[in-house]
């Protein structure tokens, strides 16, 4: 499923127009991603967290050179699934 076929559904089931479903994604996202920016944690009980983590600088290769790089500390977002999720996954 993609942003659009999110937006699709979200509209159906809301009984609402896609321009309405559609902001209501965008301002959900945005408002996720301003949290976890700010190194927030963001936690939707049953269905999972997000948080940010720091990785650290490390030495790489390139593999059809064998050059080294060196690549900078830099944060990555996780995610964790919450037990209902995994359980209706599986």
């Amino acid at each position: 499923m993609n942003r659009a076929d999110l937006i699709k559904k979200l509209a159906r089931d809301m009984r609402t127009s896609k321009a309405q479903a559609g902001r209501f994604v965008e301002a959900l996202l945005g408002t996720m991603t301003k949290a976890l920016a700010k190194g927030d944690v963001v936690t939707f009980v049953g269905f999972g967290t997000f948080k940010t983590t720091v990785r650290k600088a490390r030495v790489a290769r390139n593999p059809q050179t064998g050059a080294r790089l060196t690549i900078k500390r830099r944060k990555a977002v996780r995610f964790v699934a919450g037990k209902a999720l995994k359980s209706a996954v599986n």
